[in-house]
């Protein structure tokens, strides 16, 4: 039985149905990851689980340490994570659940490949599908398990945040062919693809995206589409296979 790894983004910050057996505190080349890592039971799955913006929600994705976090996982022997997301409605509206299959990156000044060549070890990984088919398949398999459709593909435009985004730069992610918008699929997915992780994305849409709804964004739409949203995210967790 594989040892699953579990992102936890915005809103997921803990797993209440997880049965905690330890702690760890994982040192890693590239720092501090964003927490000690949690390893336990989530109903029949041995997983390990990982808050990406840290305890209490402290880290914002542009401070986030995605090498340490990605090479802490695979450093204990994770060979599949899902990197849960709250995200923005481009073309999909809020409470979606969205497995997507592509990423534009647009963000900057990030620490994005372990390649850097400071140890004169300089590697160009291909990134043409960044993320694992075969996960991204059994998530699919697990919302339909879970009675759930999902949108079975979409594009993720990775934005630099810690701000939203303007209505004009929405229009242009939707010109690009962007269906969903977050701050956190890059660097992660591609240095999950430079380690051999299989890595997927499992997106709950929370509120319509700058300009694209009826009117200004606000935390408690947010709030109650991501409550609503997590729940079915976690029967996905639950139905995924082993």
């Amino acid at each position: 039985m594989s040892l699953l790894a579990i992102i936890g983004g915005s809103g997921f910050t803990r797993m209440p149905e997880l049965r905690i057996e330890r702690r760890e505190v994982v040192r890693t080349p590239y720092g501090e990851p964003s927490a000690p890592l949690t390893f336990g039971r989530f109903d029949d799955h041995d997983v390990v689980f990982l808050p990406r913006h840290g305890a209490g929600h402290r880290l914002p994705p542009h401070r986030i340490n995605y090498r340490a976090n990605i090479w802490a996982l695979k450093s204990i022997g994770a060979q599949r994570v899902v990197g849960m997301a709250a995200v923005g409605g481009v073309t999909l509206g809020p409470q979606t659940i969205c497995i997507p299959d592509q990423i534009i990156d647009y963000t900057w000044g990030r620490d994005h490949t372990f390649f850097d060549g400071e140890d004169g070890n300089v590697n160009h990984v291909d990134v043409t599908e960044p993320y694992c088919n075969a996960l991204r398949e059994a998530l699919v398999r697990a919302a339909a398990g879970a009675g759930l459709e999902p949108a079975t593909r979409g594009t993720y435009g990775a934005t630099q945040g810690p701000r939203l985004e303007t209505a004009a730069e929405v229009r242009r992610l939707e010109r690009d062919g962007c269906d969903i918008v977050g701050m956190t699929a890059m660097p992660e997915a591609a240095l999950a693809t430079e380690s051999g992780l299989c890595y997927a994305t499992c997106s709950v849409v929370v509120n319509w995206a700058a300009g694209k709804g009826a009117g200004p964004i606000t935390m408690e739409e947010i709030d109650r589409n991501l409550a609503i949203g997590m729940d079915k995210a976690r029967e996905i967790l639950k139905h995924i296979e082993s």
